[in-house]
């Protein structure tokens, strides 16, 4: 069969394909070019915001997102400053004049004072700490008294059995036997001689010997009463039936049992210390002032403690002694100031906090704390101006606080009386003023 083809006809040719490589690339730079592009609208957008943002409003005032609204400024580039407020005047008819009950005090000058505190520790009165003890020795049979028993004088604490008070007392019936003995002798010579059957010799002897059995009975019988034995006891020793082994040791005066040193079959000696009762309605506050402050700390000076145990209670005293010597170690002197103690609220061994008020300083205009009146930032008083039931509100400037007084920098003068108490109705009147 034969071929039509002919030789010089051309193959149809095939479409020319693009390398993978070049595909890939010439996306890539699309995507490059579609990311820069996106990211300088957003960049756009927040320059816009920021130009928005710091540029004033048609109000003249600043942007949300710049912060609190602030004050325009002037022409002349300074912040207008707020109106000044008018002061106020409160005027009182004469019967809410004694209806509110004011009372007023005047502005006083007094020398600057400051507030010195230290800390302190109760102690007792050791004026009133007495000693009980007993004069004989011996066992101690039984104890009536606690730690912290209330005890009047008389009272008895303890009770001691003493042979040796025992002893004493068999030898004062022996003297008294023998003194008994020898006033007979003495009588019967009397008589002998009289008769003439007895010279005055022997009389002579046996009254010497009488007078020294008396004195004999005389100095046992003081040894009893030293032995803590009373005057009626010694009285019914006349014989050995009356003589006593115990001794009870009563309570020397009124007060608190604030040592016990003893147990019942514990032996004692003669003068040891078995108790110790002191009276609490006073007591002392023992304080360290650093040496700084001793010339600002006087005797005299008035002083008050605070108790934090018992919600800042407030007591009033005066310092009564100070130290002479100061400690090495910490440089402080002791300072003591005596409170009273009502109520027995103060224990030993408390601690607390003691003021005193030291002058320092020129003299300074003061009035009332309770004067002074808060609105908002402001302290103000109302200032009597002379009329009846008028009255000024005043702008002041305080200093620190005196005591129940408090400084004046501005505002009131040394004269000027002003509402210590009832300000707050002032201030109610001169709020609905304002309105």
């Amino acid at each position: 069969m034969v071929d039509d083809r002919s030789d010089d006809v051309e193959p149809p040719r095939r479409p020319k394909l693009w390398p993978v490589r070049w595909v890939a690339a010439v996306m890539l730079a699309v995507a490059l070019i579609g990311i820069g592009g996106l990211a300088g609208v957003v960049w756009s957008e927040r320059r816009a915001a920021r130009i928005h943002a710091t540029s004033p409003t048609p109000s003249g005032k600043s942007s949300a997102a710049e912060g609190p609204t602030m004050p325009a400024a002037s022409a002349s580039g300074t912040r207008a400053a707020p109106p000044a407020e008018e002061p106020v005047e409160v005027t009182l008819s004469a019967e809410a004049l004694s209806r509110v009950g004011l009372k007023l005090a005047e502005a006083r000058v007094a020398t600057a004072r400051s507030i010195l505190t230290v800390p302190g520790t109760v102690f007792s009165n050791a004026y009133r700490d007495t000693k009980v003890n007993t004069l004989v020795g011996g066992v101690v049979r039984r104890v009536d008294v606690e730690l912290g028993s209330a005890v009047r004088r008389g009272a008895p604490m303890a009770v001691v059995f003493s042979a040796e008070l025992a002893d004493a007392q068999m030898k004062y019936v022996s003297m008294q036997a023998m003194l008994g003995a020898d006033h007979q002798k003495l009588e019967r010579t009397r008589k002998l001689v009289a008769l003439g059957a007895a010279s005055r010799q022997e009389l002579e002897e046996i009254a010497a010997l009488h007078a020294a059995h008396a004195t004999e009975v005389a100095a046992y019988r003081q040894r009893l009463l030293l032995l803590d034995l009373g005057a009626d006891q010694v009285a019914r020793l006349t014989d050995a039936t009356h003589v006593v082994s115990e001794v009870v040791v009563p309570a020397p005066a009124d007060g608190v049992v604030v040592t016990r040193t003893v147990n019942p079959g514990q032996v004692v000696n003669a003068g040891q210390d078995l108790f110790v009762v002191t009276d609490l309605s006073t007591v002392w506050i023992i304080g360290d002032v650093y040496e700084n402050d001793f010339a600002a700390v006087t005797i005299g000076a008035p002083a008050t403690v605070t108790v934090p145990a018992t919600s800042g209670q407030a007591l009033r005293g005066r310092v009564a002694y100070i130290d002479p010597r100061v400690d090495a170690a910490t440089r402080t002197a002791k300072v003591r100031v005596e409170v009273p103690n009502n109520g027995g609220a103060l224990r030993l061994g408390m601690y607390v906090q003691v003021s005193f008020q030291t002058a320092r300083g020129p003299l300074q205009t003061v009035i009332p704390r309770a004067a002074v009146q808060a609105l908002g930032a402001r302290s103000v008083v109302y200032v009597a101006t002379g009329d009846e039931g008028r009255f000024e509100e005043r702008r002041v400037k305080l200093g620190p606080v005196i005591g129940e007084d408090v400084e004046v920098l501005e505002g009131v003068k040394a004269g000027e009386r002003v509402v210590a108490e009832g300000s707050f109705f002032l201030r109610a009147e001169a709020a609905r003023t304002r309105r």
